[in-house]
C-alpha cells in the first residue's frame, strides 16, 4: 500500500507541470505486452529496445542473462530505464525456463521472433491476447528452448536481399505496430488503478533529489509530533 501522505508531502517538491506529465504517461502504460532480451550482449542494442518500450508505453522489460550481461548504456537509453520495471534472470542456466515459466504464470503467450517457417506475420497478429515477445542474441536469434516452448512465432514482412534486422529496429517496429492496434482496440490494455498509483509514487521518488533525506526528515517529524 502507498503511504498518501509521505506521497503528497513528496508532491510538494515537484512541479505540477512534472505531476500532470506522469500521469498522462501513465494512462498510456501497459502491461498487455512486455518484451523478453535473451543473451543481448551488445548494450546499444538493449539500451535501444529499452527506449524503444519507454516510447511505446510497455511497462516492463525482461532480460535472460544466460551466457551474458544485459547492460544498459545511459547514453542511448536517455534516461528511459528509470521509468520501465526491468526483470533480470542470471542466476543459473535455467534463466530461460524459469522467465518463461514466469511469463506464462502472468498469462502471456510467449511469442519468439523469428522467421520461423510457421512465423505470423506482424499484419496479422491478433493483439486481443497478451503477449511476449522474446528478442534473441546477435545473429543466432532466439534460443533452441524458446523455439520448443514458444506459444507462437512472429515475423516482421521483408522484400529485400537483407533477411533480417538489428534487434532494436525489430523491437521498434513490431511495438509501434502492435501498441498502435491495441489502442484502438477494445481490448482492457490499460494499468489498474493500483499500478498506476504504484508507479506514481515510484517516479515522483526518483525524480526528487537526496530523497532518501527527504524522507527520514518526513518519518523524524511525524514522530516529534505524534
Amino acid at each position: 500500500m502507498i503511504d498518501k501522505k509521505l506521497l503528497n508531502y513528496f508532491e510538494g517538491f515537484l512541479t505540477d507541470k512534472r505531476k500532470k506529465l506522469f500521469k498522462k504517461v501513465l494512462e498510456n502504460r501497459t502491461r498487455h505486452f512486455t518484451v523478453v532480451l535473451e543473451d543481448i550482449f551488445q548494450s546499444h542494442n538493449a539500451s535501444a529496445v529499452v527506449r524503444t518500450c519507454d516510447i511505446f508505453g510497455v511497462q516492463d522489460l525482461y532480460a535472460i542473462e544466460n551466457k551474458y550481461n544485459n547492460k544498459v548504456s545511459r547514453h542511448v537509453a536517455k534516461g528511459s530505464q528509470k521509468w520501465l520495471n526491468q526483470y533480470r534472470y542470471r542466476n543459473d542456466g535455467d534463466n530461460t525456463k524459469t522467465c518463461l515459466d514466469d511469463l506464462k504464470e502472468k498469462g502471456y503467450q510467449i511469442i519468439a521472433t523469428t522467421p520461423h517457417n510457421n512465423s505470423c506475420e506482424l499484419q496479422d497478429f491478433d493483439i486481443s491476447k497478451k503477449a511476449a515477445f522474446i528478442f534473441g542474441v546477435e545473429a543466432e536469434g532466439v534460443s533452441e528452448y524458446v523455439i520448443e516452448n514458444a506459444d507462437g512465432f512472429l515475423k516482421i514482412p521483408m522484400v529485400g536481399f537483407t533477411e533480417s534486422l538489428n534487434i532494436s529496429v525489430a523491437a521498434a517496429i513490431i511495438l509501434q505496430d502492435v501498441t498502435a492496434k491495441l489502442r484502438s482496440s477494445d481490448a482492457d490494455w490499460q494499468l489498474t488503478e493500483e499500478e498506476k498509483e504504484v508507479l506514481y509514487f515510484d517516479w515522483v521518488k526518483k525524480t526528487i533529489k537526496n530523497v532518501a533525506k527527504i524522507e527520514a526528515h518526513y518519518h523524524q517529524n511525524i514522530k516529534i509530533v505524534d
